[in-house]
């Protein structure tokens, strides 16, 4: 005869600088006595942790892991508790953590302003530390966007109606605490100068006396071909230089 044995209490993931210690707990009901072993899981291995033979695992974290508890009777009987992850962020020092942290939120990455042109993809990122590992919900002009719950925030085609102010809230059972506002310009891409107009912006830039631009141009795309462009642009460069004029010629 057995009994069903009974997950009270699911161990819960977490998001912690490296170094950090907790503890991971997982409690189970039955009507016999109960073991507990647990397991990890890194790049998809998966291993029985040796010693892991108690209701909590203690754990420093050096890592990013999965981790699951095996419960079992005396009549082999064996359940798992959930899947939970410990979200290492190896970049991130303790210091950066409030001297009393009780779990609550940290965000530690901010999104940045964009701007993206009409058809291509948008993405937001944010990141934020906290035990139990926070959830995620992204606003755009104060309003909710339902399908956004993630760490990364992803537009596939964006429109100009995506244009807006947005930030993301990260929260759990100790509180919520919102990423910086950013602002997000969704628009046509702008005409790139051409080679001509920037090389006369930066002669005009440069220059420091009286200064003249000839263009000489012989082919036109709906006109007839003039008679001498090129002799008419090097007479009137004489007669400016003449006159102390710096000259700049370009043909065609």
């Amino acid at each position: 005869f057995s009994a069903a044995i009974v997950i009270t209490e699911q161990p819960v993931s977490v998001s912690v600088p490296v170094g950090y210690s907790l503890a991971l707990r997982c409690r189970a009901e039955a009507c016999t006595s109960l073991q507990y072993q647990w397991f990890c899981q890194h790049q998809s291995v998966c291993c029985q942790i040796p010693g892991a033979t108690e209701q909590d695992l203690l754990i420093t974290a050096q890592q990013t892991q999965l981790y699951t508890c095996r419960v079992n009777d005396i009549y082999k009987n064996a359940v798992f508790s959930n899947w939970v992850k410990v979200e290492v962020h190896q970049c991130v020092g303790r210091g950066l953590l409030p001297q009393l942290w009780r779990g609550e939120p940290v965000i530690i990455l901010n999104p940045t302003e964009q701007k993206v042109e009409v058809g291509k993809p948008l993405q937001l990122q944010c990141a934020a530390m906290g035990v139990p590992a926070p959830s995620f919900q992204w606003y755009c002009n104060g309003n909710v966007l339902e399908h956004q719950k993630k760490k990364k925030l992803w537009i596939n085609h964006a429109k100009v109606s995506d244009s807006g102010t947005y930030l993301c809230c990260a929260s759990n059972s100790h509180g919520e605490h919102w990423t910086n506002a950013v602002d997000i310009h969704v628009g046509e891409q702008s005409q790139p100068i051409s080679g001509l107009l920037q090389f006369c912006c930066l002669v005009f830039l440069l220059a420091t006396d009286k200064i003249a631009l000839l263009v000489g141009n012989n082919h036109y795309q709906h006109h007839p071909n003039l008679m001498a462009p090129v002799t008419d642009v090097f007479e009137l460069s004489l007669l400016l230089k003449q006159l102390e004029f710096q000259v700049v010629s370009l043909l065609d």
